[in-house]
């Protein structure tokens, strides 16, 4: 936007002054100098500053930032998608009880299940909590093939051998392993209604089943995990974490919605989701969302906050369907299958103890799997948003006001309103104002909802604070001319001045949606501002200024300047909110 606004704002000024018989040399150098005024150059400095600031703040709050634009896009954040263990839960997964296939209690299914843990290398939570709760079982025991935990199955399993010969132990989701087993539909029915107890007693289920190999050793296939003997369930214990609760509605007030993404069964999902103050009534399953189109997904995400039994691939629907209606998403999982939904998301985050893959996808990680650091990350990243729209707001209203103004008198004036060296002072000295905007503090109603960039929200407010200050230009031309009849270095003096004096002490206006004087700013952008307009003020009247075509201007004409400064900061107070506000999301 800024790239087209010069470069017709040049050419129109260039063409109509040669048009009009000025000097071409004069007319373009006078084009040259307003294009470099109208350039942010400041921009990618305060941009990565402000980032770079940022990125440090989070690492004080244990979030490391891998990409520094996922700042912003963690402040935009509108959906966080989460895995529940480890963040809404303990992660301290214990085995809690152990069935055989008649639902009584017993160890066989423990046995078998730390058996094919130890031996199948894929050592997750359960497969942990199962190694841990029978430590000695694998003692005589070898390994002599596996097929690995497949996700979209799941289910995996091993073949060992040991006191009871060659033994194919398979385990994983109950409705999966229950479908390879040898038993009736009665026997399975009841294995299920045994599963939905243990689940609404908020316990995770993993079937355990076992076929005696008579075949010569070799590696596991998936024909091979069939006819299978049905040992019983591994229940296991995962709470939730006492913070959760509080850092959801943390989240919930800050404009942030929170939903479940699991793998565990819907019944478990929804309990938890109960626990912690999310709605329960609307769970949707794997088996769903497969039934659904992307459309119907994208209509349904909207109305639950919890899912189960899903598959790698259908998290990243998910999120792919929370975006397509218009919400910014965040992921939070530390899983091999959480990869395709971290690479999905708008930002993907991880924890310190992820697996390799998932850290290598996100864009943050968390050195604390806890959803108050993710509270923490998405209220740094809103602040630091906030720093550079500041900028950005200012490019867009008193500078390009200015700047404009500018282009206007060149035409109408029988001589230029600022030599082209002013120009590039006034530039250098504006830019000098900005440097402490990345220290800048930020007021706590910037950051209590999504930030979101918008560009139609800039052209708005530009459309209003622009022509606000150009109006005030028009005027100032108008005092200078008519009322006190000034000579071209005279206009020249006091319209640097005047330019100076708005464009820079607009800052203090436009850094808050508030009044100014309720958000003080930081020492660092006070100093510098204020700095930079001392030295605007005073130059004219140092032996420097004759080098830059600066005048003593009359005591009573910089008088009247001051006056239509304030005037003009008193304008744009009132009109802020209007311009802040036409530019809201709706």
């Amino acid at each position: 936007m800024v790239a087209r606004a010069t470069l017709a704002l040049v050419l129109i000024v260039l063409t109509v002054r040669v048009v009009f018989g000025r000097p071409v040399l004069d007319s373009l150098l006078f084009a040259v100098a307003l294009a470099v005024g109208l350039t942010p150059e400041l921009l990618p400095m305060i941009t990565t500053v402000t980032l770079s600031r940022g990125a440090l703040r989070m690492a004080g709050r244990k979030v490391i930032v891998k990409r520094l634009a996922a700042i912003h896009d963690l402040g935009a954040m509108t959906v966080l998608c989460t895995d529940k263990t480890g963040t809404l839960t303990s992660a301290e997964i214990t085995l809690a009880r152990s069935l055989d296939a008649a639902g009584r209690d017993g160890v066989r299914a423990a046995q078998l299940g730390a058996i094919a843990a130890s031996l199948g290398g894929d050592r997750g939570s359960l497969d942990a909590a199962l190694v841990a709760s029978q430590p000695d079982a694998v003692q005589g025991w070898t390994l002599a093939g596996r097929q690995a935990f497949d996700f979209s199955r799941r289910l995996g399993s091993v073949l060992a051998t040991g006191p009871e010969g060659a033994l194919l132990i398979v385990k994983g989701a109950p409705e999966t392993v229950l479908a390879l087993c040898r038993m009736d539909e009665a026997a399975r029915a009841a294995a299920m209604a045994c599963v939905h107890q243990l689940a609404g007693d908020g316990l995770r289920t993993v079937a355990v089943a076992s076929r005696a190999w008579s075949a010569a050793l070799r590696e596991v296939e998936t024909d091979d995990e069939t006819d299978l003997v049905f040992e019983g369930f591994c229940a296991f214990a995962d709470p939730p974490k006492p913070t959760a609760a509080a850092a959801i509605a943390r989240l919930a007030a800050s404009g942030v919605a929170l939903k479940i993404l699991s793998g565990d069964d819907p019944v478990v999902v929804k309990r938890l989701a109960g626990l912690v103050g999310l709605n329960p009534e609307r769970v949707l399953s794997g088996a769903d969302i497969a039934e659904l189109s992307d459309e119907a997904l994208a209509v349904r995400v909207r109305s639950a906050d919890a899912f189960g039994r899903l598959a790698p691939d259908q998290k990243a629907r998910i999120v792919k369907a929370l975006q397509a209606g218009g919400e910014v998403v965040g992921f939070l999982g530390d899983g091999i299958n959480d990869a395709p939904a971290l690479k999905a998301a708008d930002v993907g985050l991880s924890v310190d103890g992820a697996t390799g893959v998932a850290q290598a996808a996100a864009d943050m990680i968390l050195l604390a799997s806890d959803l108050e650091v993710v509270a923490d990350g998405v209220e740094e990243g809103r602040r630091t948003f906030a720093n550079i729209l500041k900028y950005v707001r200012m490019g867009g209203s008193s500078n390009f006001g200015n700047m404009l103004s500018m282009a206007a008198a060149s035409i109408a004036l029988p001589f230029l309103p600022m030599l082209p060296t002013q120009i590039l002072l006034n530039n250098l000295l504006y830019d000098l104002s900005e440097l402490g905007i990345p220290f800048d503090r930020v007021s706590a109603q910037a950051t209590a909802q999504p930030q979101v960039w918008s560009m139609q929200r800039l052209v708005r407010f530009a459309a209003i604070m622009g022509p606000l200050s150009s109006v005030f230009d028009l005027v100032t031309f108008g005092a200078l001319l008519f009322l006190f009849k000034a000579t071209p270095d005279e206009f020249r003096t006091a319209w640097f001045v005047e330019s100076m004096a708005t464009q820079i002490l607009v800052i203090f206006i436009i850094r808050s949606n508030g009044r100014p004087w309720r958000n003080w700013p930081d020492p660092a952008l006070a100093i510098s501002s204020l700095t930079a307009l001392l030295v605007a003020m005073v130059l004219p009247f140092t032996p420097l200024g004759p080098w830059f075509g600066f005048v003593a201007p009359p005591p009573v004409m910089m008088a009247a300047i001051a006056l239509l400064v304030v005037v003009y900061l008193a304008c744009a107070e009132l009109l802020k909110p209007f311009a802040i506000r036409s530019g809201r999301r709706r």
